[in-house]
C-alpha cells in the first residue's frame, strides 16, 4: 500500500502473476481462447481460454512484474538486427505472444468505491479481461493506461485479471522487449475524487538576488462518478522540502453527476526554495476533498520551483543562470534485465550520468517509466521529454495528451518534443499542419515549457517556424550556423549528436569480432568524435547544448558491425553501466571535479617493442607521462581536448601526473597484471529492502595475486543464487 489515507488506496499488483507464451499464428497453440468459435467475444463474458476465470494455469510459470519475456529468448542471425537479433516478431510467432493471469480478492467493503487498475506500461498491443469480460485494448507499448473495473468486479470474492500482449510488431528501431514491463497498481477511491494525474501546479517564480518567491496556480480536476450532483470543498496544503506547511487554500466546488470539473486555486510562497541541479528541492501539494465536512479523497502531487529560459543568443538558463545543456539520449533497457527495470537501477543510471557531469537526458524516443522522472527530480537532472510518434490522429493525440498530463508537474522536465527524425513530414505543409495540431494540444495543457522536434535535416523548413526551439540532429547533416543566421530569434540546440562508436576496454580492432576500439575515432557518416562535437558546441554560446547519442549502449542497432554483435556501440557507458574512455573525456569538460584518466591497459604479452597509443582524458592544465619510471615529457592540455603519446610497450607500468598552475594535483597509473587467481564482488549497496523489488548491483572483477583487476580477463563465470 502506498499512502495512509483510508479514503484512497494505491496497492501494488506486481507480485505472483502466472505467465505463459502463446502463439501468434496458431489458435490451438494460443490456448484456443475463442474456443474455436469465430464469434468469440460476441457476448460479454462468454469466452474460452486464459480469460475464462476457471482456466487452469497451474502449469504456467509464476513471475513478478515488471517482467520482460523477450530478454530471455535466444538470438538468431536471421532475426532483425535493429531489435538485437532476438527471436521475436512475425518470424517467431511461438515467442511473440505472452499471457498473464493474476487472481486476487476484492473485499466486500469495497462495494460502492471506484476501482481502477493502472498499467504503467505493457509492450505491446495488449488485451485485458476481468473475470472473462473484455475491458481494454491498448496498442502502444509505451503509454500508461488505467482501466475502471468497478462494474465488473466481484466483491467479497476472488477476481482474475488476464492480459494478452502481442509483441509481433515493432515501434522503434532498437530492442523493445515484451510483456508487462512496468508496475501495475490497484487504485481505490470514493466516487467523488481527484482524477488520475488530476492536479497541475503551475508556479510563476520571481528571483531577486538570493531571495525567491512563487505564485502558484493549482488546478485540480474532480470527478463525480455517481448519481447525484456533488458539492464539496477542495483543501490544497502546500508542504515545503523540509516538511513544513507553507500555504493552505480552500475552495468550494460542485460537479454534476457523472461529470468532472476543474477547481483553480492560488497560493503565494515567500522565501521559496528553488529546485536546482545541486539541490533538487521538492515541494508537495496535498489535495484533500471534503464533502459534508468528511474527507472523501486525499491526493499528493510533487513539484518544484525553478525558472527555465531558452535564449537565441545565450542558450539555456536555469533559475536565471546560463547553463550549457550537457545531455545524452537514453533508452529504457539495461543489461540483462532488458526493459523490466527495477526502480533502483533507474536511480543508478541517472546517478552514473550525473557523475560524468551530464545535466540533462533526452528520453529517446518514447515515454519512460514514471520512476525515471522521479529519479531525475530527486537527483537533479533535466529532462527532454518526447512522445513516441508524431501525428494528429486520435490515437497519437491521446498519447501526447496523456504524456503531458502525467509528466507536467516534474520540475526536471524542461521541454516537450513532438517527434524524432520524421523525415517524411518534417519539411512540408502536411507536417506543418500536424505539428501545429500537436502544439495546440501541448499549449492547452501546459504553457510553461517550449516545444521542439528532433530534425535530421530540412532545418529552416516551414516546420521550423512553428518550433519554439530548433532541434538539430547531427552537425554533419546540415549547416546549423546558417539556420542560426536565418532565424536569429529562434533558440537552437543539438537534439542529437556525436554517435561515436566505441567498445569498452578494446584498443585493437580485431577482424571478425564486431568490435570498434575504445579510442574516440570511429563514427558513422552522420556522426563525429566526441571531442570535435563538444568543441564546436562549447565554443558557441548560441547553441543551448547537446544531447549525445547515447548515454548507454542499448540492445539492437549494432552499428558499425552486425551479427554476432547484438547491441549498439554508441554508448558513453556500456550496457551494464561501466564507463568507456569517452566517459572521462566528457567528465573532464562537463564536471567540476579534477579528472585524470589513462588508457589503454598495459597488458600486451607477445607484443613487446611495438608502439602503443596512450591517451589521457583530463582537465588538468599540464600532464606528464612516465613509462616504467622514465619521463616522456610534459604536455599542455588544450581546453576541451586530451593529451596523446605514442610509446613502446614493455611490461611494467605507465603513469600520468596532472598539474595545475605548476602544482602536482593528481596521478593515474596502469600496470601489467599477473595471472587470474580470484574473483572479487563489489556490491553498490550492502543492504537492500526485503520487499522483493530492491536490488544491489554487483560488480564482478577478476584479480591477480596482488589484488589488481585484470582488464583483459576473459574467464567464464558461473553464478548460483539462493
Amino acid at each position: 500500500t502506498v499512502g495512509e489515507a483510508a479514503d484512497r488506496e494505491r496497492l501494488s499488483m506486481d507480485f505472483e502473476w502466472k505467465f505463459s507464451l502463446g502463439h501468434a499464428a496458431d489458435m490451438a497453440k494460443d490456448f484456443d481462447y475463442w474456443g474455436g468459435d469465430p464469434s468469440g467475444n460476441a457476448k460479454t463474458g462468454d469466452i474460452a481460454g486464459p480469460p475464462h476465470p476457471r482456466f487452469d494455469d497451474s502449469e504456467w510459470s509464476t513471475v513478478d512484474v515488471p517482467h520482460d519475456w523477450a530478454v530471455g529468448l535466444g538470438f538468431d542471425k536471421s532475426a532483425d538486427s535493429y531489435h538485437a537479433y532476438k527471436k521475436i516478431g512475425r518470424l517467431w510467432p511461438e515467442n511473440s505472444i505472452g499471457w498473464y493471469r493474476k487472481t486476487f480478492e476484492i473485499p466486500a467493503s469495497d462495494l460502492g468505491k471506484r476501482l481502477t487498475i493502472e498499467f504503467d506500461g505493457v509492450f505491446r498491443d495488449c488485451h485485458v479481461w476481468l473475470n472473462g469480460h473484455p475491458l481494454w485494448d491498448h496498442i502502444s507499448g509505451y503509454t500508461s493506461f488505467g482501466i475502471d473495473i468497478t462494474d465488473y468486479a466481484k466483491y467479497g470474492e476472488k477476481n482474475t485479471i488476464t492480459v494478452r500482449a502481442d509483441a509481433s510488431g515493432y515501434e522503434l528501431w532498437s530492442y523493445e522487449g515484451a510483456g508487462i514491463y512496468r508496475h501495475v497498481w490497484m487504485v481505490k477511491t470514493n466516487p467523488l475524487h481527484v482524477a488520475r494525474w488530476g492536479t497541475f501546479v503551475r508556479p510563476e517564480v520571481t528571483i531577486d538576488g538570493d531571495e525567491a518567491s512563487a505564485e502558484l496556480t493549482i488546478t485540480t480536476r474532480i470527478e463525480n462518478e455517481q448519481d447525484g450532483d456533488a458539492q464539496f470543498d477542495v483543501v490544497s496544503t502546500v508542504v515545503d522540502p523540509d516538511g513544513r506547511e507553507v500555504a493552505v487554500i480552500t475552495a468550494k466546488g460542485s460537479v454534476a453527476a457523472w461529470d468532472r470539473g476543474d477547481i483553480v486555486q492560488q497560493a503565494k510562497i515567500d522565501r521559496a526554495m528553488l529546485w536546482t541541479l545541486d539541490a533538487p528541492r521538492l515541494y508537495r501539494v496535498v489535495t484533500t476533498v471534503k464533502q459534508g465536512g468528511a474527507v472523501v479523497d486525499t491526493y499528493e502531487t510533487t513539484f518544484g520551483l525553478r525558472t527555465i529560459k531558452f535564449d537565441p543568443d545565450k542558450g539555456f538558463f536555469l533559475n536565471g543562470e546560463a547553463m550549457k545543456l550537457k545531455g545524452v539520449c537514453i533508452h529504457q533497457d539495461h543489461g540483462g534485465v532488458g526493459i523490466a527495470m527495477p526502480d533502483r537501477v533507474q536511480d543508478f543510471r541517472i546517478a552514473k550520468l550525473k557523475e560524468m557531469g551530464c545535466n540533462s537526458v533526452r528520453l529517446a524516443h518514447n515515454w519512460v517509466a514514471p520512476e525515471v522522472l522521479e529519479a531525475c527530480d530527486r537527483l537533479g537532472m533535466l529532462v527532454f521529454n518526447e512522445t513516441r510518434m508524431s501525428g494528429s490522429t486520435p490515437e497519437l493525440i491521446e498519447q501526447l495528451d496523456t504524456m503531458i498530463r502525467r509528466d507536467r508537474n516534474h520540475p526536471s522536465v524542461i521541454i516537450w518534443c513532438l517527434g524524432n527524425e520524421e523525415h517524411i513530414i518534417q519539411g512540408d505543409e502536411v507536417g506543418r499542419r500536424i505539428f501545429r495540431t500537436m502544439k495546440r494540444v501541448v499549449r492547452n495543457l501546459d504553457t510553461t515549457r517550449p516545444v521542439t522536434l528532433g530534425m535530421n535535416g530540412q532545418w529552416g523548413s516551414v516546420v521550423t517556424e512553428d518550433m519554439d526551439v530548433q532541434g538539430c540532429n547531427y552537425l554533419r547533416i546540415g549547416n546549423i550556423t546558417e539556420i542560426h543566421e536565418r532565424f536569429p530569434e529562434k533558440p537552437i540546440f543539438l537534439s542529437e549528436s556525436a554517435s561515436t562508436l566505441t567498445t569498452r576496454g578494446v584498443y585493437e580492432a580485431i577482424e571478425g569480432t564486431g568490435h570498434t576500439t575504445d579510442y574516440d575515432e570511429t563514427f558513422p557518416s552522420w556522426g563525429m568524435t566526441a571531442e570535435s562535437m563538444w568543441k564546436y558546441v562549447a565554443e558557441r554560446d548560441w547553441i543551448a547544448g547537446t544531447y549525445v547519442w547515447t548515454g548507454f549502449d542499448y540492445g539492437g542497432e549494432p552499428l558499425p558491425h552486425f551479427w554476432p554483435s547484438v547491441n549498439s556501440n554508441f554508448g558513453i557507458l556500456d550496457r551494464a553501466g561501466f564507463p568507456k574512455d569517452n566517459f572521462y573525456y566528457y567528465q573532464s569538460w562537463w564536471s567540476d571535479q579534477t579528472v585524470l584518466h589513462l588508457a589503454p591497459h598495459w597488458n600486451w604479452a607477445g607484443q613487446e617493442g611495438t608502439s602503443r597509443r596512450v591517451w589521457c582524458n583530463t582537465n588538468c592544465q599540464e600532464v606528464e607521462l612516465i613509462v616504467n619510471g622514465k619521463s616522456v615529457g610534459r604536455k599542455s592540455v588544450e581546453r576541451n581536448s586530451r593529451a596523446k603519446w605514442d610509446v613502446e610497450y614493455q611490461p611494467g607500468f605507465i603513469e600520468v601526473r596532472g598539474y595545475n598552475d605548476g602544482e602536482h594535483v593528481a596521478t593515474a597509473r596502469r600496470e601489467t597484471t599477473g595471472k587470474a587467481v580470484a574473483i572479487r564482488l563489489k556490491p553498490d549497496h550492502k543492504k537492500i529492502k526485503a520487499d522483493n523489488q530492491d536490488v544491489s548491483l554487483v560488480t564482478v572483477e577478476i584479480v591477480d595475486a596482488e589484488g589488481r583487476m585484470m582488464p583483459i580477463a576473459g574467464n567464464e563465470l558461473s553464478f548460483s543464487l539462493s
